[in-house]
């Protein structure tokens, strides 16, 4: 492939003005079509979006059995059973040390889960795991800014679990038990669920004031809080020598199934979605239209070689569109996030990392799918066809996993092996290990890292290609 061969393709494409056209709107509908939230709209101002400390939304609710400790101090107790509605593998029961009573307040909880063992987690997003049992002794111990927890099996031997840091932890702090369940997956949507603890007495050293425990539930007035199963309410009782507590709720990172209002930034590039099916026509057309004019045997016999014509199209096809869409992508999503926000949108944070890797991602995604729909086009000769094939193994694979109703394992098949796999590139949203939701495309998630999806993309690219070329050199133009 020579420079002289890229300029004659370049030329081509510049001397049609209907695809010159065709390109620019395609980045105009990158920039004027964004689509907030998938539904998306102001919180009400009665049910805040928590905050935690690291600026990340949050689910802050638990019911909370508590006593203030004012210095160190540790609180020691035994769960002896934890079971929930719907048997949550992330219901939680154990002892908790937090910062305030607001929601997002900093904390450290020591807990026994539904499923995952024991668990060490603090600030919403971190987590540390422990043994795999589903009941014990568990301790919590306060020096400063530090916390530690322990774990026993019998209440004497005891195995550590993890010391944190909280920085900037106020000299006296809530400590206590505390019950939580999250809500549980149903079908293609969730449900609320609650989980109910048996605690042996707890032990207490340090400065803890003389009362009585107090019990309340804590976050139920946040965006984030779905509430509790008809017929449940959260709330402790002594039981023998111990209590019984039921709560509902969560301590853990948000995701978009606990803030349907809320939005991501990744939303903000569905303009993407029409600009690909005018970039696909634009493609076939550039191979098809000498096809159909003839202009393809000239074009063959001035090359040095088909299979170098091929390349040069593709490279001319794939930068043009490249550099246009991305220019698009660059301009829209920052200019529409603050847009958004300035309705009142809650829009989930990304870092600054992970919105460039969006903006040029789309435009990588629209390249690569510019120079499948070439190859295609060059094996199939026909424009409708070659279209409409394009579109059936990129468009049609989108849109059903976008579809609410889609089974999500249907959805996540869907976003895995097609090429749709590469709008993964645009995922914003991050998915927490700890925490169970509704990890599907239609809420922003999809099932491979950013850009293993996208080589999902390459890949049948990069096979068209070599049936284009084969079919390119084997057969009279």
């Amino acid at each position: 492939m020579t420079a002289r061969l890229l300029h004659a393709e370049w030329t081509k494409f510049a001397s049609v003005p209907a695809w010159v056209r065709a390109t620019a709107l395609a980045a105009l509908m990158i920039l004027l079509l964004p689509v907030t939230g998938l539904g998306g709209a102001p919180p009400d101002p009665s049910r805040p979006v928590p905050i935690g400390p690291d600026g990340e939304p949050v689910s802050a609710g638990l019911y909370f059995v508590h006593r203030p400790l004012a210095g160190d101090g540790s609180i020691t107790v035994a769960v002896r059973s934890l079971r929930s509605e719907h048997a949550a593998a992330w219901s939680k029961a154990g002892l908790i040390v937090t910062a305030g009573s607001q929601p997002g307040a900093r904390y450290a909880a020591l807990m026994v889960t539904g499923g995952h063992g024991v668990r060490m987690q603090y600030d919403y997003v971190h987590d540390r795991a422990g043994s795999a049992a589903t009941a014990g002794w568990l301790r919590l111990t306060r020096a400063g800014d530090t916390i530690t927890g322990e774990e026993s099996p019998d209440g004497t031997t005891w195995s550590p679990v993890a010391t944190v840091r909280l920085p900037g932890l106020p000299g006296t702090v809530e400590a206590g038990l505390f019950v939580a369940c999250p809500q549980h997956v149903d079908g293609v949507g969730t449900d609320t669920d609650a989980a109910t603890a048996g605690f042996g007495t707890p032990l207490v050293t340090g400065a803890w004031p003389a009362a009585d425990w107090t019990g309340e539930q804590r976050g139920d007035r946040t965006a984030t809080f779905a509430g509790y199963p008809r017929g449940v309410a959260g709330g402790f009782a002594p039981s023998g020598d111990g209590f019984t507590v039921t709560g509902a709720g969560d301590l853990a990172p948000a995701t978009r199934g606990d803030l349907a209002t809320g939005a991501a930034a990744g939303d903000l590039l569905f303009g993407s979605f029409p600009a690909l099916i005018v970039v696909v026509v634009v493609a076939v057309l550039m191979m098809t239209t000498e096809y159909r004019y003839g202009m393809i045997r000239s074009t063959l016999s001035a090359a040095t070689g088909r299979v170098r014509v091929l390349a040069a199209k593709a490279v001319v096809l794939g930068g043009v569109t490249f550099a246009t869409t991305l220019a698009a992508a660059a301009v829209a999503l920052p200019l529409w996030l603050r847009l958004v926000r300035g309705l009142g949108v809650y829009v989930f944070p990304a870092p600054p990392g992970a919105l460039l890797r969006a903006e040029a991602g789309t435009a990588a995604f629209l390249a690569v799918t510019a120079v499948l729909a070439l190859a295609v086009g060059t094996v199939l000769r026909r424009s409708a066809a070659a279209v409409t094939t394009v579109v059936a193994a990129v468009v049609l694979p989108y849109l059903l996993a976008l579809t609410p109703f889609m089974p999500p394992p249907v959805a996540l098949w869907l976003t895995r092996v097609t090429p749709a796999a590469a709008l993964a590139v645009q995922q914003t949203a991050i998915r927490y290990p700890q925490v169970d939701g509704l990890y599907t495309p239609a809420a922003g998630y999809y099932p491979l890292p950013p850009w293993a999806g996208f080589a999902v993309l390459c890949g049948y690219t990069a096979a068209a290609l070599v049936l284009a070329a084969v079919a390119l050199r084997r057969r009279d133009a």
